[in-house]
């Protein structure tokens, strides 16, 4: 049957049909009807016109009355508690070895800290800090050993331990992104130093009255920032251990199975942070047999919930714990090139193919350009160890510069700085044949073929870029933004282009110029969200006093004094590796933007190009008038 007798024979009935549906009074035995027919003939029209408008109609009739039909009341509220009784401990359940590994750890991480007081008493004042520990032998003599916890109102103390609790707790899942590095760091830090005081109070014959009184909130804020560790580890693992998913999409999976991990705690780190202000501080009020029932009571939740309970659920519904939540992945649409894109167009676009050719230049970065940079930063650190000694005034700045070369103090730096132009010149390099090569497979041979004619021209076309970024003070960057524009598109334009080398030359110059409104917008935005990205990490009010104290410290700092604390136990030298570790971080974000930025100048060349040439409309018109009859349209579903 044709498609247009079929439409003509059934149009009355679906007319009918939508009439009924609408109405307030309709008849449910004859809905009922037409619906049943109305499923015949989208099956009919799924078999012979797949392709066509009609099945689409048909589909979004259909589809109307089954979620008219099966629309739930209380959404919210069965959802929430679906969460929490079924998705949530299967989380946990398929995170399992993550939050055992993290506990394992952190067992260890405790007989550490007791093993070194028991070695040296003073091991406890460099961890935790002279004042500190001054403090509670204070308040042992004095009869009172946990007299820290009635210091101050109880609301502000539990306002004031809350937060901090929260902030500790989320810090130690965010950095799990960091390869798992920074969690590793937290929950060493925590389990070290619960470790040194539960054996410095047993050195005082005060274990057991420590037990009571520290683990009435600590079986609720130790046990949370163990877990913490484990969803930190989690959502780590999806970039490390991807499996048969792309990285990206292995984040994805990770991510959200550890961030649910992660606000499950919020509720029990919010009651130990209640049980410190208003019940610890109490302790020698209450009896022995009230604080172990507290702690037995604490601990029997954390167990029941989030190791009992999850086999519980994993075994009663086996068919879920295999099923992974894949749908919200779509598949990577073949990005067309050539098409005038304004500024935000520019950026979601860059972002959008960032994410479909990670695997492409990140391998390339990883392999080749990763150890060079290694390398440089390496011998800047040697050449210059006594400079990282020092806690500076803007840290990421004066880092940048001993790492790159550019501060030249030296020989090596010149050296360093030149070789520093190429590695970015690799890294752009990576990308813009990650763009010619789209559509084929990863090859190592097709990228040192690509290479070997256009390394030259994209080093040349990027070295005013790089050299005038890296080497002008601040200031003068402010000015010298009104200028990249003019020779923002050369290296895109040596490494994209296929004609000869000067006329690359030429256009990226005059492709440039042309489109120099949309290349400083396009700057402005990726300096905005670059800023935004940063300022957790390099808060720009973190500036370091005379004293090293920043003005408000972002967590880069809380890490590097971490560092610093574990460092002076065994090193005077321990402001180089708390440097280590800020350098760490900004070539983990160095390696995440520099891509970002060649992609935007890829986008922005092709699209000077469509201006200029008018490549994708001539392929319209070849394609104008040559509609697939059997084929739908965006048009055919407005």
């Amino acid at each position: 049957m044709k498609e247009t007798q079929f439409i003509k024979q059934n149009k009355e009935k679906w007319n009918r049909f939508e009439e009924l549906y609408e109405s307030k009074s309709n008849d449910p035995e004859e809905l009922s009807d037409l619906y049943l027919d109305i499923t015949d003939d989208l099956s009919y029209a799924q078999t012979f016109y797949p392709k066509r408008t009609v099945r689409v109609y048909l589909n979004q009739l259909a589809q109307k009355v089954y979620t008219g039909v099966h629309k739930r009341k209380g959404e919210p509220i069965k959802k929430f508690i679906t969460v929490w009784k079924t998705s949530l401990p299967l989380e946990i359940y398929r995170s399992r070895k993550n939050l055992l590994f993290a506990f394992v750890l952190f067992l260890i991480y405790f007989l550490i800290g007791a093993m070194n007081v028991s070695n040296d008493p003073y091991f406890l004042d460099d961890v935790a800090g002279y004042g500190y520990v001054d403090m509670t032998i204070e308040n042992i003599e004095k009869g009172n050993p946990l007299g820290v916890y009635q210091s101050g109102s109880q609301m502000d103390m539990f306002i004031a331990i809350t937060t901090n609790n929260l902030k500790v707790a989320f810090m130690t899942f965010v950095f799990g992104f960091f390869l798992t590095i920074g969690t590793h760091i937290l929950l060493f830090f925590n389990g070290v130093m619960v470790g040194a005081f539960q054996y410095f109070f047993h050195g005082k014959g005060l274990l057991i009255t420590s037990f009571l009184g520290i683990w009435i909130h600590g079986a609720f804020e130790i046990s949370a920032i163990v877990l913490a560790a484990g969803a930190g580890i989690t959502a780590g693992n999806g970039i490390l251990f991807p499996k048969s998913y792309t990285r990206i999409q292995s984040l994805q999976l990770s991510t959200k199975r550890g961030l649910k991990i992660m606000l499950s705690l919020v509720p029990f780190i919010i009651i130990a942070g209640f049980l410190e202000s208003f019940v610890t501080r109490n302790y020698q009020d209450l009896p022995d047999w009230s604080k172990w029932m507290l702690i037995l009571l604490s601990f029997g939740i954390i167990l029941g919930y989030y190791v009992l309970y999850p086999i519980y659920v994993a075994r009663k519904h086996p068919e879920l714990l295999d099923k992974e939540e894949t749908s919200s992945f779509k598949q990577p649409k073949e990005v067309d090139l050539y098409q005038i894109r304004d500024a935000g167009a520019n950026i979601a676009t860059a972002f959008g193919m960032y994410r479909s050719m990670f695997s492409k230049f990140a391998k390339i970065n990883t392999l080749i350009v990763f150890p060079i940079v290694i390398a440089l930063v390496t011998m800047q650190d040697i050449q210059h160890y006594d400079l990282q000694q020092t806690e500076y005034w803007y840290d990421w700045s004066a880092q940048l510069e001993l790492m790159m070369g550019y501060c030249f103090f030296s020989v090596q730096d010149y050296i360093v700085f030149g070789l520093w132009t190429v590695v970015i010149a690799l890294m752009f390099s990576s990308v813009f044949w990650s763009i010619k090569s789209r559509s084929e497979a990863f090859s190592w041979r097709s990228y040192f073929t690509y290479m070997k004619k256009r390394f030259l021209g994209i080093w040349l076309g990027n070295f005013i870029l790089c050299v005038s970024v890296l080497i002008l003070p601040w200031y003068l960057l402010l000015v010298y933004l009104f200028i990249v524009p003019f020779f923002y598109l050369n290296a895109a334009s040596m490494g994209l282009d296929d004609s000869k080398f000067g006329q690359r030359f030429g256009k990226g110059f005059r492709f440039s110029t042309k489109h120099y409104g949309n290349t400083l917008l396009i700057l402005l935005i990726l300096i905005v969200l670059t800023a935004i990205l940063l300022q957790p990490v390099a808060f720009v009010l973190s500036i370091h006093d005379y004293n090293g104290e920043p003005t408000i410290s972002d967590l880069l700092d809380i890490a590097a004094n971490f560092v610093k604390r574990i460092a002076q136990i065994f090193t005077s030298d321990y402001m180089f590796w708390a440097n280590v570790l800020r350098q760490i971080v900004y070539l983990i974000f160095f390696f995440a933007i520099v891509p970002m930025i060649a992609f935007t100048m890829a986008i922005a060349y092709y699209s000077q190009v469509e201006k200029t040439e008018a490549i994708g409309l001539k392929k319209a018109f070849e394609k104008f008038g040559k509609r697939n009859r059997f084929q739908e349209k965006d048009i055919d579903y407005e």
